[in-house]
């Protein structure tokens, strides 16, 4: 079989659109000034990071004054969560989040378990979907925050976010989620979800890495995360990121402006691809299937075939996909989402995740699947030798 490229791992992050590092590269040069700094070369610079403020909230249907950048979704989500909670320290010391976080919520709840919080893990159904009326029941009068995923990043599950965050209001509990999967794939409506705070990334959307944003609704006051300067409205320290800014905002533009095109064109490859995977290969498992879903993931495991050996055996195939989220493509543990979901440790361990993004073709997937089809028929000829063999040994 011929050996091409696939790019199958777009949760992970996405390539820089053209038109993206073309509205950036003056920053890095022409228009290089600091946006803090009190002459020409900065005031250029506060220019552009206010239209990119501005363009940013437009799309999320917030106000400028409420988009504060940050050096990613990682940031982001531990300033909402980890500040929020120390504003309100006199008020309580509870929180609740759902068991099927990114490790950017699931770490700062540590921390706080360390500093004496309390924190609630709400469970989740067999799709990894949380149920609101879990969320009003452990509600209490010492609850300071609620954190929900608007998508999750292994399985593409959405939550009801809107319902979960007027659960939360009718206890006077602000609502952060974490949106950065699903902006760019979905509709962003801060109004509309009724959330306090969220988070954004820009390398989920053809931007740049190494930017973000926090929404931060107006009257809500997280305590600061990164101190020193007076940037960002004397709430988060450091020199802004110029073109980091300007990528972000052009590139959620972009995605905002073509995102139903390219929801139904990457709607229709990916069940295309997960209908073909499993008529063609024995065993297969889909997980989040069967609940409302983001439109480009693909979730599976492979009876008898551990997700390390596939990995390895599709990238020599030249196919690029991961074992679940990339910040802990290293463990050797289940993934904590499939746990959640009630899936068997053995089976988790196999899991693999595929995720198509708007450069995805119909020849990368057809290619994808046939790769895919060849390396669990390998690995499952090998384990099978290697088990028979092993056996004959202890027989012995």
């Amino acid at each position: 079989m011929k050996t091409k490229s696939v790019y199958l791992d777009y949760a992970a992050t996405t390539p820089v659109d053209d038109a993206v590092l073309r509205a950036m590269l003056p920053y890095f040069s022409q228009t290089f000034g600091n946006a803090n700094s009190a002459h020409a070369y900065g005031a250029s610079a506060a220019l552009a990071v206010d239209t990119a403020r501005r363009k940013i909230a437009d799309c999320i249907g917030a106000k400028p004054n409420e988009i504060y950048f940050t050096s990613g979704g990682t940031e982001a989500d531990n300033w909402a969560v980890l500040g929020a909670v120390h504003a309100e320290n006199a008020r309580g010391k509870h929180l609740i989040v759902s068991a099927v976080e990114h490790a950017a919520v699931l770490s700062s709840c540590r921390r706080l378990e360390k500093e004496g919080y309390t924190v609630t893990y709400l469970p989740v159904d067999e799709h990894g979907a949380v149920c609101v009326d879990d969320l009003r029941a452990t509600l209490r009068d010492d609850t300071v925050l609620v954190s929900v995923m608007t998508a999750n990043n292994e399985v593409g599950t959405l939550q009801p976010v809107k319902a979960l965050a007027q659960a939360a209001h009718e206890r006077g509990v602000p609502f952060h989620t974490d949106a950065v999967q699903a902006a760019g794939s979905i509709p962003i409506d801060v109004n509309g979800s009724g959330a306090d705070m969220l988070s954004l990334s820009a390398h989920k959307f053809y931007g740049p890495k190494g930017v973000g944003v926090l929404y931060i609704r107006n009257g809500v006051w997280p305590a600061s995360l990164l101190t020193g300067g007076h940037q960002e409205r004397m709430r988060r320290g450091g020199t802004v990121n110029v073109p980091g800014a300007v990528g972000m905002a052009e590139a959620l533009c972009a995605a905002t402006e073509r995102l139903t095109e390219h929801a139904a064109q990457v709607r229709a490859l990916r069940d295309a691809f997960a209908a073909r995977i499993c008529r063609e290969i024995d065993g297969v498992k889909l997980y989040g299937v069967g609940a409302p879903q983001l439109p480009q993931h693909v979730c599976a495991s492979f009876a008898g075939v551990e997700k390390e050996a596939l990995l390895f055996t599709l990238d020599l195939h030249g196919v690029a996909c991961s074992a679940g989220a990339a910040c802990a493509s290293g463990s050797l543990e289940p993934s904590h989402v499939l746990s959640a979901m009630g899936v068997p440790p053995d089976e988790a361990r196999g899991a693999v995740r595929f995720s198509l993004g708007k450069y995805t073709t119909q020849e990368d997937i057809d290619y994808a699947a046939m790769a895919l089809q060849k390396s669990v028929a390998k690995l499952r000829e090998t384990t099978t030798l290697f088990a028979e063999r092993t056996d004959n040994i202890y027989n012995v």
